[in-house]
């Protein structure tokens, strides 16, 4: 099973960066962080489609059987460098995929609008998102153990299970675009 996860946050030694990395790490999963990947700003000019780096991250979407989105929130929705390479992607890579979501917000209300973007995002794709989604706040992270206090990582744990459950699903109907 290959899931893939995409951090949509651009900041180095960010909350975002820190739970992409805890998922991989905890649960061997690959993932791509779009500060590295340097995708430019999508104009729509033919010669973008034919970058080597917008190939390979089309490719790496396409052949993942899930992915975990996670951005943090900004003016209300996901952060738009993660907009920006969702972009360079279409149906062809995410129609009936499972796909997971998560928000880091400084606190209080904040990160629903930006689950709530991202979902609006991946129903344009026809992609499956799963009901369970997570919102992580700054009181979420154990900084110094660098890793997330057992009730958070719990919720981590019950989300990537349930979008294991979803990926074994389509897998076995064999949807349209595996």
């Amino acid at each position: 099973m290959d899931i893939l996860i995409i951090n949509g946050g651009m900041p180095r030694g960010g909350r975002t960066e820190f739970i992409t990395r805890f998922i991989a790490k905890e649960y061997q999963f690959h993932y791509i962080d779009i500060g590295e990947i340097k995708l430019p700003l999508l104009t729509g000019e033919q010669e973008q489609w034919q970058l080597p780096e917008v190939v390979s991250f089309k490719e790496k979407m396409k052949m993942a059987d899930g992915i975990i989105l996670i951005s943090p929130e900004y003016h209300g929705g996901m952060s738009g460098a993660l907009k920006n390479t969702l972009d360079y992607l279409s149906r062809e890579e995410l129609a009936h995929k499972p796909v997971a979501l998560i928000a880091t917000a400084g606190g209080g209300k904040g990160g629903m609008n930006c689950l709530n973007n991202m979902r609006i995002v991946m129903r344009g794709f026809y992609a499956n998102v799963i009901p369970k989604q997570i919102i992580l706040d700054p009181d979420c992270f154990d900084y110094d153990g660098n890793k997330l206090w057992e009730e958070p990582r719990k919720l981590v744990e019950e989300m990537v299970k349930e979008l294991e459950m979803y990926v074994k699903i389509s897998t076995n109907l064999m949807l349209p675009g595996k």
